[in-house]
């Protein structure tokens, strides 16, 4: 069974774009996949969850999976998505979306502890040129790192748990591992 989806998941700062990268270098026929655009479009479109983050709309969760699986049949290329899914309610929506469409997906959760964590989002630029929108966008990772790294106890059986904190090669060397 051929693994199609490849979901790298972790807290902000956990290194999933930089894994992803890595991914996409050495399977050049792997298609990114970035659900968080989509989160900006029905920022734009729609109201705000009361929470402001567009995980918790329902909206967002069926768009992703759709999009995931539109470009799966369009394309038939393995995606690589980066995205932070801790919310168990949000994670099996989508994962489960995916999974009933038949497509086979590779779970995997980015560990890293919390004060590393701090460390690398206050050492990130997440939004260029413009100061107020990076100063938010970083508030809104520091404060999710908590909820975040307590989301490692809860991850569905079969998740790929990798340390975070080892060198990008290595990370990508045990993912491609279990790819076969």
């Amino acid at each position: 069974m051929a693994v199609v989806i490849v979901w790298l998941d972790g807290a902000f700062g956990a290194g999933k774009t930089t894994v992803a990268d890595e991914l996409h270098r050495r399977l050049p026929d792997a298609m990114p996949f970035d659900p968080e655009l989509v989160g900006y479009v029905l920022h734009r479109s729609v109201p705000r969850a009361p929470s402001g983050d567009f995980q918790d709309l329902p909206l967002w969760r069926a768009l992703v999976a759709e999009f995931a699986l539109g470009l799966r049949r369009e394309y038939g290329r393995p995606l690589v998505v980066p995205m932070t899914l801790v919310d168990p309610v949000v994670r099996e929506d989508v994962f489960g979306r995916l999974q009933a469409a038949g497509e086979h997906l590779l779970h995997v959760f980015l560990d890293v502890d919390a004060e590393e964590l701090r460390r690398r989002v206050q050492a990130q630029v997440v939004v260029a040129h413009d100061a107020a929108a990076d100063a938010s966008a970083r508030a809104f990772r520091l404060a999710a790192v908590d909820r975040c790294v307590a989301a490692r106890a809860h991850v569905p059986a079969g998740t790929l748990v990798l340390d975070g904190r080892l060198p990008t090669a290595e990370l990508a060397d045990r993912v491609l591992a279990v790819l076969g």
